[in-house]
């Protein structure tokens, strides 16, 4: 993959110009591209922007969406776009290196995960799904090798029964991703001087400010208003206007 690096303040850097896989032609994302490298980061967001739009997801382009964002000065929406980066590509190390940067700028907030949530990410819930379709396959085919067997197999037995205690656990931990701090109830704040209350109204005692790019889990929604895990293990309700979910 060719990479085209740009000299950025807090280095930002690495804008990568390589080969995106858009069903769209290539030169929409190059356009935009060439509109980021010349510093005109509005005409940049609006290319990258119109190409999310049309669902022509990578993790390049949230990548190169999150750092025309914060050119821009739009330190939640640049978070918001590293966190799609990274939740297309978890390996993404430039979007990772970059998250981190804008994060101690803006001294966003964090969520908490579950200390078990904490040991089931060194795989992503893809993965565990997957590795649950095998083991489930594996039981079967077990099940069917002692159903025809002439002779009982205890070899057989023991594996199937394996199997399938593999295929619970993998289900069980791609569940507890998937609806935990970092799965896809994740939102982040993109607003400005954004405040979680008690209850559904402006004038409703805060319970937490949030700085822009600080996660958030929407637990539900009410009207214009939802309500939300925040960090320091706290909840309120906030505008929906004022954040975004990181999953599409």
């Amino acid at each position: 993959m060719k990479l085209f690096i740009v000299d950025v303040s807090c280095a930002l850097v690495a804008l990568v110009l390589a080969q995106p896989s858009f069903a769209q032609p290539d030169t929409d994302f190059l356009k935009a591209n060439e509109a980021y490298a010349t510093g005109n980061f509005e005409n940049a967001i609006k290319g990258y922007e119109a190409l999310a739009q049309a669902r022509q997801f990578s993790a390049n382009l949230f990548y190169n969406l999150g750092n025309a964002y914060f050119r821009a000065g739009d330190f939640g929406a640049a978070i918001l776009n590293y966190e799609r980066a990274l939740a297309l590509d978890r390996h993404h190390a430039e979007a990772d290196a970059n998250l981190r940067i804008v994060r101690d700028e803006t001294r966003a907030l964090e969520l908490s995960p579950a200390p078990l949530e904490r040991f089931l990410r060194f795989a992503s819930a893809d993965q565990y799904a997957i590795a649950a379709a095998v083991a489930i396959w594996v039981g079967l085919f077990c099940l069917a090798a002692l159903i025809f067997s002439r002779r009982r197999a205890t070899a057989a037995m023991e594996l199937s029964i394996f199997a399938f205690a593999i295929c619970v656990a993998a289900i069980f931990a791609a569940y507890g991703l998937e609806n935990g701090a970092t799965g896809k109830s994740l939102a982040i704040v993109t607003g400005n001087g954004v405040e979680a209350r008690l209850a559904t109204a402006d004038n409703a005692n805060t319970v937490l400010a949030l700085p822009p790019g600080s996660e958030i889990k929407i637990l539900s929604t009410r009207g214009d208003w939802i309500y939300a895990a925040l960090p320091n293990h706290l909840h309120g309700w906030l505008p929906a206007k004022s954040a975004e979910l990181v999953r599409l």
